[in-house]
This record gives C-alpha cells, sequence and structure tokens, in this order.
C-alpha cells in the first residue's frame, strides 16, 4: 500500500490492486457453470421436452451439467497451481485471456450445439 498526498498535503492511503490470476480464473469457472447450467435449463431441456415426455430431458440435464464440470475445472486447474508471485505477474495476461475465451466460448456455444445435436437425433429416431 502506497502514499500519495491529497489536498493540503494531507497523506491518502492508496491500495494498488493487483490481479491475482488464481482467483480471477476460480471466479470466471463459476460464473461459466452458472451460464451453461442456465443454458442447459432453457435451451436443451425446452428442445428436449419438444420431442419426449417424462423424466428424459431432466435426467439429460443433470448428465450434461456433470459432464462439463470436469472441463471448466481443467481450466482452473491450469492456474491454480501458480505460486504468489506467478499469480500476480502481468506476462500471464495472454494466456488467461485466452484460457477465458476458450472457457466463455464452451460455457455460452456448447448449450447449443448440444441442442442441435438433440434435435437433429430426435428427428432421425
Amino acid at each position: 500500500m502506497g502514499k500519495a498526498t491529497g489536498q493540503h498535503g494531507a497523506h491518502v492511503a492508496t491500495k494498488i490492486r493487483v490481479r491475482d490470476w488464481r482467483r480471477a480464473m476460480s471466479d470466471h469457472v463459476a460464473y461459466g457453470l452458472l451460464v451453461y447450467t442456465g443454458l442447459q435449463i432453457f435451451v436443451t431441456v425446452k428442445a428436449l421436452s419438444e420431442g419426449t415426455s417424462g423424466l428424459l430431458p431432466y435426467l439429460a440435464l443433470i448428465v450434461l451439467v456433470a459432464g462439463i464440470i470436469p472441463a471448466l475445472r481443467w481450466f482452473e486447474r491450469r492456474w491454480i497451481g501458480l505460486d504468489d508471485i506467478q499469480a500476480a505477474d502481468e506476462s500471464y495476461a495472454a494466456a488467461f485471456r485466452r484460457d477465458t475465451i476458450g472457457l466463455w466460448l464452451m460455457a455460452i456455444g456448447l448449450p447449443f450445439v448440444l441442442t442441435l445435436i438433440f434435435k437433429a437425433l430426435l428427428s432421425v429416431f
């Protein structure tokens, strides 16, 4: 924490905020899982319930949500192993950006891709 001089020469404490890549990725994983689950509920389950009845859409939802957790955790594991110095190192910014883009493409895109696959399968059978 540094000090800056404010009006009338008084010292004002300033806080330098350092980004912790580990925590930031954990936050992205948590929010990504929420978004993915929400999309699965509103997109995939609706599509499945149009073609089938009963518990199948809900069973599919459980399987699909359980299946995405290891993939999202893979992104988190890549960052959780950083030590304190690495976690604040700005040279990781490009790699972090790449991983967050991949995570969000998966979290947002996968429900729509799976819906298309399920609709295609339901139309065949």
